[in-house]
């Protein structure tokens, strides 16, 4: 049965994408199985000139089997009632989903405004194929005034992320896709931090929103996989497009993984959230900590913005420590209870090291943050599913490591 356009995102999430009752039978499984193909057969040749046309149409018809069957359409439909759009398109990580999204909408000559606080590895695919193919990219601070006077004639896309990768800086979505759409530009907003479940770029103004389902949707590192999501029929058109061109794909197992995901997508994001915000009390209390990034702690800059925009929030955040660079790094191999890991959204807690390195960006540290940071005293964290009794000891135990 069709899940009712009304129902509130939890039960959206336990009722989308579900095996279908076999119509012979009227029994069949609760989940979607896992259906590997390479090849699509057809009845008869006037199927397969059907599936051909509807194909030409811009329509989801799998004619070929790098576009997956049964189980890749029950993700994507799964993504396109969380994100709000109308096609997904899939791809093998976080990272593919941007470069396939950016290839789409940008050629030779185009130009990309880019919010400075972006996923580090944007710039990377900016540096060695964007602009081996002729496209400029700027990266700068994600304010009215800053991207007009950064505004080109041939600038195409504005690229977002909110809240930011490194300090989750929450931008402000609606005034910047308004003054993006006023110049022609396309929206691009990577919704990885939000998911669908807890921040929704296209009701804000996002034209195209892109997501590494590796990380909260999945839930449970142990797969790989991306999306771009958008509700514009010519952007879709143009997304279907280089999708197919690129030949990107992911495997049925990867998208049932996905699929298994997304049912607790929500009870795992609550609970996370609650952990994060009960260690960002306890980190508060620290004489060694100087500040707090995380949209959801009340001394947060963005917090309004984050009240306004967000429905929620997660296990991300960031913590500026009086620690030279040598003793973070005590302080990380210290812990017993976090991974040291670039990863998060998965079931448990993980720390990184965060330095000026991982943006390399014009004064963005100067703005944002002071010459600790820069020092290699700022930690990235994501906190998981364990009790948060539990991961301060440990926390509290590695700092007195680094102080040692």
């Amino acid at each position: 049965m069709p899940v009712p356009p009304d129902v509130r995102i939890d039960t959206l999430l336990q009722h989308t994408g579900q095996a279908p009752l076999d119509p012979a039978t009227g029994s069949g499984p609760v989940a979607m199985p896992s259906m590997r193909t390479s090849t699509v057969r057809f009845a008869d040749m006037d199927a397969l000139d059907r599936a051909q046309a509807a194909k030409a149409r811009g329509e989801r018809v799998p004619t070929y089997g790098r576009v997956g069957l049964q189980t890749h359409e029950s993700l994507e439909t799964l993504l396109c009632r969380l994100e709000g759009g109308s096609r997904a398109f899939l791809a093998p990580s976080g990272m593919a989903a941007i470069s396939m999204a950016l290839m789409a909408l940008v050629g030779q000559g185009d130009h990309v405004l880019a919010a400075d606080c972006v996923y580090g590895p944007v710039r990377f695919l900016h540096k060695t194929v964007l602009s081996r193919m002729g496209v400029g990219m700027d990266f700068v601070r994600p304010t009215v005034a800053a991207l007009q006077a950064a505004l080109r004639p041939e600038t195409r896309v504005l690229y977002l992320e909110s809240p930011g990768s490194l300090l989750m800086e929450m931008l402000d979505l609606p005034e910047l896709a308004r003054w993006a759409h006023d110049r022609g530009l396309v929206v691009v907003a990577d919704n990885t931090w939000g998911s669908g479940y807890i921040y929704q770029p296209l009701a804000l103004g996002a034209d195209v929103s892109v997501v590494a389902v590796t990380k909260y949707v999945g839930g449970h590192s142990d797969l790989m996989l991306g999306a771009a999501v958008a509700r514009d029929e010519t952007l879709n058109r143009r997304l279907g497009d280089t999708h197919y061109a690129l030949g990107s794909t992911v495997s049925a197992d990867d998208a049932w993984l996905a699929l298994r995901g997304a049912r607790t997508l929500g009870l795992r994001m609550r609970q996370s959230a609650e952990h994060a915000l009960e260690v960002c009390r306890w980190l508060a209390a620290r004489p060694e900590v100087s500040r707090l990034f995380h949209p959801a702690w009340p001394d947060d800059p963005g917090h309004m913005l984050w009240r306004r925009d967000a429905l929620g929030s997660n296990g991300m955040l960031s913590v500026a420590v009086d620690l030279d660079r040598a003793g973070a790094r005590r302080l990380i191999d210290a812990l017993r209870l976090f991974g040291i890991g670039y990863s998060w959204g998965g079931y448990e807690s993980l720390i990184t090291q965060v330095e000026s390195g991982a943006l390399d960006t014009h004064g963005y540290w100067d703005e944002h943050a002071d010459a600790r940071m820069r020092a290699g005293s700022v930690l990235r964290l994501h906190i998981g599913l364990e009790d948060p009794r539990d991961l301060i000891t440990d926390l509290d135990q590695a700092f007195v490591h680094a102080l040692a």
